[in-house]
């Protein structure tokens, strides 16, 4: 299954922000050393720095917005990286082939992931950390697939039903 921005554009509603600068992605790719993948590109382009269910915290890499997921993501890997906090990964936060870049957060606790493919021709994956233990789930699909998932009420770790009952809906952040 491949997610794609209508399935999600189909139960989030219409994005509002629909970026074409490749220019934040470029600077910040440059500066984590990493492409990440085009569906997590096409999906914040769209919406831009949101929040989902007044849940889970989507952000844009453009220096100009005060939720800039730049500022973030170098935040997320210091915390990640620190000795204390190791533990709570299956593997490094960071760059690497098999490290996991945090892009994520929900108001419930938990950090999401996107898992830097072994290979080039591998696919991306999502890890899931709920904070408040030391469980996180590899999830074994694409982060389009993983939102698409959420959005549907699944329990893809983090999960959406009691917070949007009637369908998802999102708001940008301010």
């Amino acid at each position: 299954m491949v997610a794609t921005l209508s399935e999600i554009r189909s139960l989030l509603g219409e994005p509002r922000f629909a970026w074409t600068d490749p220019a934040p992605w470029v600077e910040m790719e440059r500066e984590f050393g990493i492409e990440f993948p085009a569906d997590f590109r096409e999906i914040v382009n769209a919406y831009g720095s949101i929040v989902i269910n007044r849940q889970l915290y989507l952000k844009h890499p453009a220096g100009h917005l005060l939720h800039s997921l730049v500022p973030r993501i170098r935040a997320e890997l210091e915390m990640w990286r620190e000795e204390d906090m190791v533990e709570f990964l299956p593997s490094p936060a960071g760059a690497n082939p098999g490290e996991l870049m945090p892009v994520a957060t929900a108001t419930t606790g938990e950090a999401v992931f996107l898992r830097v493919p072994d290979e080039p021709s591998s696919p991306w994956r999502v890890v899931v950390q709920e904070f408040d233990s030391p469980a996180w789930t590899l999830h074994e699909m694409t982060f389009g697939e993983w939102l698409l998932a959420y959005l549907r009420g699944e329990d893809v770790t983090v999960c959406s039903r009691n917070l949007a009952p009637d369908r998802p809906f999102y708001e940008p952040l301010s």
